[in-house]
């Protein structure tokens, strides 16, 4: 069929990404008229099910969000419920978040480069497949990998859902003995990551720009990771900046039909948070050897201004990133002298909560609200899907847009390439399903009459 007829591409589940998804695409008479990316993964429950629970809880349970970046809910959490009870953590048990969330943040972009990314652009279907024709390379991705592993298992107690965290601080605290094969360990993994940097740099790369607002934290002093505030680069180069408690007065969540996802907006318009984001607004305050790799990889020295809008080239930022993570690990671990205590005392006082950090797939925000007890009223969990969806159904718009007015595409082509831009931002669509108020209308054409339904999540 050629690309002046019309067509409805439907594929039922995406691969390679994290989670289960599927995709629905209009064409009419060589016009996009719609794409959807379909969420079918059943509502999960977790913001219903800590109403009632002890606020020293949700550290662990949201944990269990996600198996590769479950970090990340652990430190959203710990952070909106130490605002919350007004508490600040000792400075070096802050460094030692940072060190576990690196760990997160080595293992989760790895696997998503190596693993998840890079076969679309070596022509191959999977990483099994991928492993066959470039074995060094994805061993490479492994060991780089298992260092993030390790990271984790040490600091965190395991590398799912790690259970050493504690709000405060942790149960318990590495020694300086346990942490030196660790960065022995690292300095392996720093070589690995900068031949990343030099492997993906090698990929060619289509034309494409994400036109969405970008939205990422950022810090004073250092590349954001485990805080900062909340900031936006529009499209039109102009900034703007909103502390994290007034996080839902700027980005507002909605249930759409097509999907269990809620998508978000930003001031009314589509936006995009994650490594694109991070990069063009906190990429100037990246330590040396990242901005290095960054300049070696073709994307320029954000000190300079230099921004990445293509999310083909994502898998680049990626890489300069796990170059970040591992440094910054190796100079965390180098400083590190045990405190007296593993934790801050927490006590529990009535109040609201917010919390945002910067998990692998983006900007995760968290806010709770407590009674006198310690007990959770309220939960509310804002995860970096939920807030790119829209952009990526913009993004899938635009390409298939522009590659079928270029040639005609038969179905195998288009869903390639719609699969190929969904796996560009590799939505952790798990992490989405949370919804929190679906109201399913229905009409009857013998009654003409809307039958509602309502679900409270």
């Amino acid at each position: 069929m050629t690309h002046r007829g019309s067509r409805v591409l439907h594929v039922g589940s995406l691969s390679r990404v994290e989670g289960e998804g599927a995709l629905r695409l209009k064409v009419h008479d060589g016009t996009v008229t719609d794409a959807r990316l379909e969420i079918y993964e059943p509502p999960r429950f977790f913001e219903a099910f800590l109403r009632g629970r002890s606020y020293t809880e949700p550290p662990d349970i949201t944990a269990r969000v996600c198996g590769i970046c479950p970090v990340a809910y652990q430190m959203s959490a710990c952070a909106a419920i130490e605002d919350a009870c007004g508490v600040t953590v000792d400075p070096v048990i802050r460094d030692l978040r940072r060190l576990l969330y690196c760990g997160e943040w080595i293992e989760s972009q790895v696997l998503h480069i190596y693993l998840l990314h890079a076969p679309d652009f070596l022509g191959r279907a999977s990483a099994i497949e991928l492993a066959r024709t470039h074995r060094a390379e994805v061993e490479r991705g492994l060991r780089l990998k298992k260092a993030g592993n390790s990271l984790m298992e040490l600091i965190g107690g395991r590398a799912v859902h790690p259970v050493n965290v504690r709000l405060g601080g942790f149960h318990r605290l590495p020694t300086r003995a346990e942490l030196r094969p660790l960065a022995e360990q690292l300095k392996h993994a720093l070589d690995d990551a900068w031949e990343t940097v030099r492997w993906v740099a090698g990929f060619e790369f289509p034309d494409a720009e994400v036109e969405a607002d970008l939205l990422a934290l950022a810090a004073a002093d250092t590349y954001a990771i485990e805080g900062g505030t909340p900031t936006v680069l529009r499209a039109d180069g102009s900034t703007a900046s909103f502390p994290v408690r007034e996080f839902t007065g700027h980005v507002a969540e909605t249930h759409v039909e097509h999907s269990t996802a809620l998508h978000s907006r930003l001031d009314g318009r589509l936006h995009l948070t994650g490594s694109l984001a991070r990069f063009a607004i906190g990429g100037a305050r990246l330590s040396p050897v990242a901005l290095e790799a960054a300049v070696e990889a073709g994307l320029g020295d954000p000190r300079e201004g230099a921004v990445c809008r293509n999310p083909f080239r994502s898998i680049l930022v990626r890489a300069v990133e796990s170059v970040y993570a591992v440094a910054e690990a190796l100079r965390i671990i180098e400083a590190y002298e045990p405190p007296v205590h593993p934790y801050t005392d927490v006590p529990p006082v009535a109040g609201v909560g917010h919390g945002a950090t910067e998990a692998p797939r983006g900007l995760l925000y968290h806010r709770y609200e407590l009674d006198a007890d310690g007990l959770v009223t309220s939960a509310l969990l804002v995860p970096p899907t939920a807030q790119n969806q829209g952009a990526i159904e913009d993004d899938l718009r635009r390409q298939t847009q522009r590659a079928i007015g270029e040639r005609d595409l038969d179905d195998a082509e288009l869903t390639a390439l719609c699969e190929r831009a969904i796996r560009n931002h590799d939505p952790c669509i798990s992490c989405s399903t949370h919804f929190l108020d679906l109201t399913v209308v229905r009409t009857s054409s013998d009654t003409s009459q809307d039958i509602s339904g309502g679900c409270d999540a």
